[in-house]
């Protein structure tokens, strides 16, 4: 199965969210099935065949997660990051910001999908192919 060093590895090549794509082709030909991103520390799980699951430590110290969402807000930042225009870091800030506590991705049906503290699906987006 996949480590989080071969992810890593998959992972130093995205410069910014437009590579975001191309990342996860790469980790699904690893054999990640999905993930679920926590914006409050960075950490990931990452899932894969006959229930395998690995972990990556907290990146960075705690964001607080606002409490409510604002969703206009949000769809601005995420596209400026799928631009190009913001890195990881602000990314995570901006979703914290606006009440964005986890993303996960499928990367079977090649899907994000974006929750709230309460764990409401906020936006679900189809990753090009």
């Amino acid at each position: 199965m996949f480590t989080i060093e071969q992810i890593k590895e998959a992972h130093s090549k995205v410069k910014s969210g437009a590579d975001f794509p191309l990342f996860i082709k790469d980790i699904k030909k690893l054999g990640v099935l999905s993930y679920e991103a926590f914006v409050a520390d960075g950490h990931t799980d990452y899932y894969g065949e006959n229930g395998y699951k690995t972990s990556s430590p907290a990146k960075y110290n705690d964001l607080i997660i606002a409490e409510l969402s604002n969703m206009e807000q949000f769809k601005i930042d995420i596209k400026l990051h799928q631009q190009g225009k913001t890195d990881y870091a602000r990314f995570c800030n901006d979703c914290a910001q606006s009440g964005i506590e986890k993303w996960i991705v499928n990367s079977v049906n090649m899907t994000c999908a974006y929750y709230d503290k309460v764990g409401e699906e906020l936006l679900i987006e189809q990753i090009p192919k």
